[in-house]
């Protein structure tokens, strides 16, 4: 290590992506990526940006907080007073939304998250020097709501909901989500939708109801976007106001033309993205049944993923006999979960081939 590192830096212990290996074509399946490709009105919208690359983007991505506002105020049947382009805040994927949120209302406070959920969380901490405590989720890895409502101490000053949750793919209901976040008004409430669109109910419609709840979502997973890096948080116009103090003393050009355009017409082709993410939901279900038919204990999902205990068989020689077959899955070696598999959701023809792999897996 060298001796030019900050002790900050020494000390701090990285996010571990999904592995991207290159030795040869595997169905991945490890990484929570959308299996089909982006519409051909996102395609025809980043081949016409390209045209203006040499030009600076919009620091603002205008365009893509009014599409945003404007699915929303459709989807939802809201008005203009419950949201706007005043409550949407653009940036380059949900990881850096993450980043400018951490110091922008956490620094100097106390946070606190499930001690299974996303793993970014801790990795911030660390980073910003945010202490944090662990809220253990219920053996079923379902989230104690009265906890989050009744029992937190003094100190804490922020809360991180995962919802649906990584990598259990447990949701909870908007009404639980409303009384959390009625029942700490003095602490602010960051609900991290990444998965929200395959199965739970998004909180939006609350954004202008609390000024102390934040939503983060991202078009990495619903959308097909991984590769542009589109992130979002909603909030009221004062939050947003804050996240904007960060963003523009860290760099005011966080989305480039090409994801600003994909990110608009992504929002706006709306029938393209109900039918894949239909079908994603249908397959998921799917193949829930069929690995609970495997014998393995299935945890139900809303996210676009299956968190799995085999029977007979450890995930870490699950996880292993699935890669020599050229088939990824996650596989996480921490404590309560390290014998259980995040298999992703693929198209139905790769989602076929992990099941009979896995019956020969379980036969061996």
């Amino acid at each position: 290590m060298t001796k030019y590192l900050s002790d900050l830096a020494k000390s701090l212990e990285p996010y571990v992506p999904g592995e991207q290996p290159k030795d040869k074509k595997y169905i991945k399946l490890n990484t929570n990526e959308n299996p089909y490709p982006p519409s051909k009105k996102v395609l025809s919208a980043i081949s016409e940006a390209a045209a203006d690359l040499r030009l600076y983007p919009d620091p603002d991505a205008s365009e893509v907080r009014e599409a945003v506002a404007e699915y929303y105020r459709k989807s939802l049947n809201l008005g203009k007073t419950e949201i706007n382009v005043d409550n949407i805040f653009v940036g380059n994927g949900s990881d850096e939304v993450l980043a400018f949120i951490f110091p922008a209302f956490f620094k100097g406070k106390k946070i606190a998250f499930a001690d299974i959920t996303y793993s970014f969380y801790p990795v911030y901490s660390a980073l910003f020097e945010i202490p944090y405590e662990i809220l253990p989720l219920r053996e079923d890895f379902s989230i104690d709501v009265e906890q989050y409502k009744n029992s937190l101490a003094d100190d804490i000053g922020g809360l991180l909901i995962c919802n649906p949750n990584a990598p259990t793919g447990r949701a909870l209901e908007l009404t639980e989500i409303e009384e959390i976040v009625k029942a700490n008004k003095e602490r602010l409430v960051l609900v991290d939708e990444a998965y929200i669109d395959f199965g739970g109910e998004t909180a939006v419609k609350l954004i202008n109801k609390y000024d102390n709840l934040l939503i983060t979502q991202t078009l990495s997973k619903s959308r097909q976007l991984a590769g542009m890096r589109i992130g979002l948080a909603l909030g009221c116009k004062e939050l947003i106001d804050g996240l904007n103090r960060v963003k523009n003393s860290f760099n005011s050009y966080t989305a480039d033309r090409l994801a600003i355009a994909a990110a608009k017409a992504a929002f706006e082709d709306t029938e393209y993205f109900d039918g894949r993410r239909n079908k994603i939901i249908a397959t998921r279900e799917r193949i829930y049944r069929e690995l609970c038919n495997l014998g393995f204990n299935v945890i139900p999902s809303a996210a676009n993923f299956l968190f799995a205990e085999p029977s007979g068989i450890s995930a870490a020689e699950v996880f292993k006999k699935l890669r020599e077959q050229g088939i990824l899955v996650r596989y996480f070696d921490k404590p309560r979960i390290n014998n259980r598999l995040r298999i992703s959701i693929g198209t139905d023809a790769e989602m076929d081939n992990m099941i009979e792999t896995l019956k020969s897996v379980l036969k061996s």
